[in-house]
Parts: C-alpha cells; structure tokens; sequence
C-alpha cells in the first residue's frame, strides 16, 4: 500500500495474532516506536517513512525491526480495506482517523519543532493529559515537572529517553543499568557520528532519566566518546549583511540588524522583553540567556528612533490585547506565582511578539508567544537566497559577524567575551581564526609578481 496507514486497533489485532508472549511484546515496542517516530517527525505512516527509519535504527542500533512493521502495514492494509468507508478520513501521525498535525500557534510556543507547509488544525494535547504511555515515561514527565522544567527542556529529555527505549528494546528503561546508557552513547558516537554537543546532551538526559525519574543508579560509566570536530563559523562581510538586510523589511529588518548590532544568540533575540532594552543608556541586558546567565550588550544607536517606533505600535497591540481581556505574556513559574498579573503589564510583554494568539502546551491558556523561531529562521534564509549570498547563512551568523567585525576593528577580546557571554576566552578566540588581519601582511604567492 502506498498511501498512509490508518490501524487504530492494531493493539487489538496484535493481541489476537497468535504470536508468543516475548514476540509479541516485541512487536508492541517495536510499533510503538514507529508510532512515535511518526509523532515527532509529523508525518504520516507510510511505507517510504517506515523504510527510512528502519534504515536509521538498523544502523545505530543493529536491531532490526523489519518483522513488526511489515506485519503493521500488511495488517493496517487489510483492515483499511475491510473498513473502507466512502470518503476517507484523515490521517494523524499515530495511525489513526482524526489525529492532526499541531497548528502554527504551537510552533510559535516552543512546543514542537514544526514542518514546513503545515496548515492550521487541532492542538495536539496539553501537558495535564501528556503524561506519556509507558510507566517509566510516566515517571521522567513527573520528575521532569516536579522540578519546574521548561517545556523545551522536557521535549527534548523525553526525546532522548524515547530514542533510549528504542534501542534497549525489548526491554524497558526501568531495566537498564549504566552499561545499556554507556553501550547506547556509544553507539551515538560511532554508528550515528553524533556531535560532542549531542553526545553531552543525551548523557544528560539520560542521567536525569535514570537516577532522577527510576532511581536507579548508573555507576561508573566507560564509553566512547563524541570526536571534538573544530568548525570555523560562517561569517559575512559586512557589505553582505547590509545586503542581506535590504531585503527585508518593518520588523524582520529589526529583528535581524538588532541580533548583528547587539551579538544576539536566536532564542536570546526571540525572548526580548521590553524591560530588557535601556534606549537611555543605550544597552541591552539579555536576562536568563545560555547557561541561564545575564549579562548587558550594546545596543546599536542606530536602532534607537526605530525601536521607539516598534514600541509604539507594540503599545497599541498590548492595550488592544487587555481590552479584548486576553491573558497576560508568559512568565517563569517562580514569577508567575509571586506576582500573577505580573504577565499584563507593559514591561514584561515581548519585544517581538506573534501576530496571533496561541494556547499554551502546559497551562492550555490562550494568550500572545513570541515570535516563532522557525519562522525567523525561514525570513533570513529567504533574504540571504535574494541577496544572492552563496553562504549557508542562519540567524546565528549574524552572532558570528558582530563577534568577528569587533575583533576587526581593534576591540579587545576581552571585551567582546563580556559582549557574547562566553566563560572563556578559549571560546571567543575561535573567531580570530576566521578575522581579516590587514596588519599582518601576508599574501598569497599566486597574487606576488615574478621578479624574474
């Protein structure tokens, strides 16, 4: 069959296959792993989907899967057919009638990383009924919460912890021990070529998971790890940028030259508040960035008149938003609590707010998020296409430049450290490797006449 697959009684079908017990449970982990798969790619089950991960897991985790989704499709074809009815109902990513992709206000939140081209339709559901399906997912999203973690945070430890019980299967997580962790970080190092950054990550994860949601103790762990590779970042001149910045225009035009001018990492540029910008000094103070660390940057005087400009219009939205009685911006859950209508007033809205109300993952309260990271990540990369730029260039460039242009310009690194944030020089100095050095003199062979 070569359209999605629809099988909302397979646990049923499963159950009265005639397999034995340990099969069968097999075949359950094996599906429910696809299924979630389907879930957090958002896509339909389809035999093209079902190769793709198949060829995916049997790589990084040589269990091969083959047997239960071929009997998943086979027998989701013969149900589909023996219950065809005269218009088709529409597929959601767990295989069954009704379940649809979650709409761009959710993307706007943070929740969930979106697909291009997705049209609006029904939430997905909220954190109070995602409690997960297994025990021991149960008990991560418990812990998770008991500890006041982000949403994002939550998303991507449960990611992990997903992908773990994948690869132990068919054994569950609240059988595994430090070697099945250490066997599993491994296999991301050699088999998947994971990177030290994502390798550190599921470590985390995974720790959190095991010690902090079953109580089980991991020990001394030994394995293989991630090889630092050293990346130069991208870097534009800047006759680039503002070539890049022509094409864009009103509040994306902002956006963009305010993350070059200030050094401004994607989500640091997205959770701007208007308390946080301080027009009469001419700083910006970037508050619970990377590492959970404050720390001030400069603000581009340039920007000024604009910026008072977008506060006006914000101001209107925000007076228009109370009129409508719409709830207030959302806050950290220590803040919230303390001061509840903390989130109504002015100085606390976001600078760059979406156009349209969302409801919120964990609370299901509708109120105004931030502007969607994605969907600033496509403007910039629309812009630079225009721009005619043969770079790969992200909103995390635009960091990159305003780092390496100081440098250029005879800034000390120290103070471009203090400027970025970073703990260590060691970090900043990766962008002198990148700088124009015109001091140094050195030219290359090929441009040095023939004296001869």
């Amino acid at each position: 069959m070569n359209g999605p697959i629809s099988f909302p009684v397979w646990k049923e079908q499963l159950a009265q296959a005639g397999l034995g017990p340990s099969r069968q449970e097999a075949f359950r982990c094996e599906i429910l792993s696809f299924l979630r798969h389907c879930k957090a790619t958002h896509s339909a089950a389809t035999a093209e989907l079902a190769r793709r991960y198949l060829e995916e897991r049997e790589r990084l985790t040589r269990r091969p899967a083959r047997e239960a989704l071929r009997w998943f499709f086979r027998q989701g074809a013969r149900w589909m057919e023996a219950n065809r009815e005269p218009r088709d109902e529409p597929t959601g990513t767990h295989g069954s009638p009704g379940a649809r992709p979650a709409p761009p206000s959710l993307r706007e939140s943070g929740a969930i990383r979106p697909s291009p081209n997705r049209g609006r339709s029904a939430p997905p559901r909220l954190a109070a009924d995602d409690l997960g399906n297994e025990p021991w997912e149960r008990q991560l999203v418990r812990a998770l919460r008991e500890r006041g973690m982000l949403w994002r945070t939550e998303q991507t430890y449960r990611g992990w912890a997903v992908r773990f019980a994948r690869f132990i299967a068919p054994r569950s997580p609240s059988a595994a021990d430090g070697t099945d962790v250490a066997a599993f970080l491994s296999a991301l190092a050699v088999n998947g070529r994971a990177s030290p950054a994502a390798q550190k990550q599921a470590l985390n994860a995974l720790v959190f998971l095991m010690q902090e949601a079953l109580a089980r103790d991991l020990g001394e762990m030994k394995f293989t790890r991630a090889f630092p590779k050293r990346r130069l970042p991208t870097i534009l001149t800047a006759g680039e940028c503002r070539a890049l910045f022509a094409q864009l225009g009103g509040t994306p035009r902002l956006m963009a030259e305010l993350a070059y001018g200030a050094g401004l990492r994607l989500m640091e540029l997205l959770r701007l508040r208007v308390h946080h910008l301080d027009l009469a000094r001419s700083q910006l103070r970037v508050l619970g960035g990377k590492g959970d660390k404050d720390r001030v940057t400069v603000l581009p005087e340039s920007l000024r008149a604009r910026l008072h400009e977008h506060l006006a219009r914000l101001r209107s939205q925000w007076e228009a938003d109370r009129a409508a009685g719409h709830a207030g911006v959302w806050l950290p859950e220590g803040l919230a609590r303390k001061y509840p209508k903390a989130g109504e007033s002015w100085e606390w809205q976001w600078l760059f707010p979406a156009r349209d109300l969302s409801r919120d993952p964990a609370s299901g309260v509708v109120r105004r998020h931030h502007l969607s990271d994605t969907t600033f990540q496509r403007i910039v990369k629309q812009a630079a296409t225009r721009a005619g730029s043969n770079k790969r260039v992200t909103p995390h460039v635009f960091r990159h430049s305003f780092a390496t242009h100081l440098l250029e310009n005879g800034t000390d690194i120290r103070t471009v450290q203090e400027l970025l944030g970073h703990a260590s020089v060691e970090t900043t100095q990766i962008y002198t490797h990148v700088m124009k050095r015109p001091g140094l003199g050195v030219r290359s062979p090929l441009d040095r006449r023939t004296e001869d």
